[in-house]
């Protein structure tokens, strides 16, 4: 699936409040006794930039597709 979306606050900065195991899990460190850490992280970046870009659920993006 190809899909274009444009960001005009690129520049704009996002506080997001992380742990230091999640923001640990981003950078690639595995917790195999709670791997829920890593997908918590990710859960609150996604709603950072939700909350940021104003995006409704109906409107919610695919992160991985702007990769």
């Amino acid at each position: 699936m190809n899909s274009q979306f444009n960001v005009n606050q690129g520049s704009d900065k996002v506080m997001v409040e992380l742990t230091v195991n999640e923001a640990m899990a981003l950078t690639g460190v595995r917790f195999n006794q709670n791997p829920q850490v890593k997908a918590e992280a990710r859960r609150k970046l996604h709603q950072a930039l939700d909350n940021q870009l104003n995006l409704n659920k109906k409107d919610a993006i695919d992160y991985r597709l702007l990769v």
